[in-house]
């Protein structure tokens, strides 16, 4: 979801290659152009129609990655320049900026979530190599260094480009970014005792041991990461035992920074 946040501390483990954030950066933009793709011939009555999380429409999903491009703009912005971009919204008010931008025309929507992610594109383009391994927080509490940001920008295009349900499917989902998310989620799963003993990724030639004893989950990546991030089970995906409830997906990432 949507986050605000401050600091400008800095710690080694915050650092990654300059050319490893180019490759963040020509991700995004790629997923970035697929989700702008899908949206090129939207009508009003289909920004109407329900997406696949309840009580939001498509309007309201395309609202919400709007406001969350603004506010990973504003991530950006404090790594920069070590001081606050203004007056900060709370949840209350960013749950209030999605149901009010709903109301607009398809027009609108689709420009309005254009601009934001060109924007955001352009700031992540500009910021100086040594800013990005500056710390941030997120409005949920946990921190960051700002090159994470683009992380949580692709996860968060792909997630809800699947809901929107305009033919974009988790098949659709890079394998590179599944992989990432895969590693991502369950390494913060695994902290928390999330009772699976084996996932396997079948397409990607990737396995994890989160916790000692569960269930062994085996499946394409894309299906695990579908179940993982709550968006429902795929026949594909197949369990020796009953598989258990994920946690609420994104999960802060693990270990994480200071």
């Amino acid at each position: 979801m949507t986050e605000t946040t401050e600091t400008t501390e800095t710690n080694e483990t915050t650092e990654i290659a300059l050319a490893d954030i180019q490759v963040l950066l020509d991700e995004l933009r790629a997923s970035a152009a697929r989700l702008g793709a899908s949206l090129g011939s939207l009508t009003l009555l289909q920004a109407r129609e329900p997406s696949a999380l309840p009580g939001w429409s498509r309007a309201h999903v395309i609202t919400h990655l709007a406001r969350s491009a603004d506010a990973y703009r504003r991530l950006l912005a404090l790594a920069r320049n070590g001081t606050e971009p203004g007056p900060r919204a709370d949840a209350a008010a960013l749950d209030r900026a999605v149901r009010e931008g709903a109301e607009r025309s398809a027009g609108e929507l689709v420009a309005d979530l254009r601009t934001g992610l060109d924007r955001l594109l352009d700031d992540a383009h500009a910021m100086p190599a040594e800013r990005w391994p500056v710390l941030v927080t997120a409005l949920a509490g946990w921190r960051h260094p700002a090159w994470f940001t683009l992380q949580r920008c692709r996860r968060e295009l792909e997630t809800h480009h699947v809901d929107l349900n305009l033919g974009y499917t988790t098949t659709r989902w890079p394998s590179g970014y599944v992989a990432w998310a895969l590693d991502d989620t369950i390494a913060s799963l695994t902290a928390r005792g999330f009772p699976v003993a084996r996932i396997q990724a079948t397409d990607l030639d990737r396995a994890w041991t989160p916790a000692p004893t569960g269930p062994t989950v085996t499946g394409p990546g894309h299906s695990v990461l579908a179940w993982l991030a709550g968006r429902g089970t795929d026949p594909e995906l197949s369990s020796d035992a009953p598989l258990p409830t994920p946690p609420r997906w994104p999960l802060p990432p693990t270990p994480g920074w200071a």
